[in-house]
């Protein structure tokens, strides 16, 4: 088991929510911590939460629809810590909306945010994971990531190329010690769906019911670490809801009849 005890981990999203729970257990667990989300006034928030100092921890605010910064971004974690041990891909949006009603714009925030942001921060560090012959790809992505649901078509979009990039990504790069580890979250109670998208790209701000009873984000934090040391390619978090997982494995007109029917917010 790998141990995170002064390893230098980046968390994007890290602003609330998984994200500021990562970061509380990654410094808990004695690693140095880069937090990185568009508002910066959180991330001082949570850092001064972490109770780190500043050779500790460096907040670096980050949009990921803006790809065209992320060299920079990594320019500046180097500078600071001089390495990176552990990406962890966090940040994102969720959505809240039929297919037939949802502005192509909506879409096409959600491929920036969830893939191409993703996608492009972590190429911009993959020149240093080759240098050193050492590094970990964590990409926070969703159950929506193995099956889909109504009203996130988007969304499970994303999802899924998160996926399949980072399998490929996996294997190109396996001789080079280079290990990603794809988390895929159930209900976890953080405020993804008040922010969600809906139809024409405003937030849905409100609360969906198995959100707002799902597990406890400081404890899938401790969970996504726990997979993280233990090198895991792929888990689930959550609760009853990742048996879904397996019943679209072996059963996939199954999984399609109990997501069709499933009352979805």
């Amino acid at each position: 088991m790998t141990a995170i005890k002064d390893k230098v981990v980046w968390i994007t999203g890290a602003s609330s929510g998984i994200g500021e729970a990562l970061s509380k257990e990654c410094a808990r667990q004695g690693a140095k911590v880069i937090l990185s989300a568009r508002r910066e006034s959180e991330l001082e928030r949570v850092k001064s939460e972490c109770g780190l100092a500043d050779e500790r921890a460096l907040v670096l605010p980050l949009d990921l629809g803006d790809h065209d910064q992320m060299q920079s971004k990594v320019e500046k974690a180097l500078k600071h810590f001089g390495q990176v041990d552990i990406l962890i891909n966090n940040g994102g949006i969720s959505q809240r909306s039929l297919v037939r009603e949802t502005d192509f714009s909506v879409y096409k925030k959600l491929i920036d945010i969830d893939y191409l942001g993703t996608v492009a921060l972590s190429k911009a560090l993959l020149p240093h994971f080759i240098e050193r012959q050492s590094g970990h790809y964590v990409a926070v992505t969703s159950l929506m990531g193995k099956f889909s649901s109504p009203l996130r078509s988007g969304y499970c979009g994303a999802k899924h190329a998160v996926h399949g990039f980072f399998d490929a990504l996996r294997m190109e790069h396996h001789d080079d010690n280079i290990k990603v580890t794809l988390i895929c979250p159930g209900y976890i109670r953080t405020n993804v769906s008040m922010n969600a998208l809906t139809k024409d790209g405003s937030k849905q701000n409100s609360m969906d019911q198995k959100t707002g009873t799902g597990m406890a984000p400081e404890k899938c934090a401790q969970k996504i670490i726990s997979a993280i040391k233990r090198n895991k390619m792929e888990t689930t978090v959550g609760g009853t809801e990742t048996l879904a997982v397996y019943i679209k494995r072996f059963f996939p007109s199954l999984i399609h009849t109990i997501a069709r029917k499933v009352a979805v917010t």
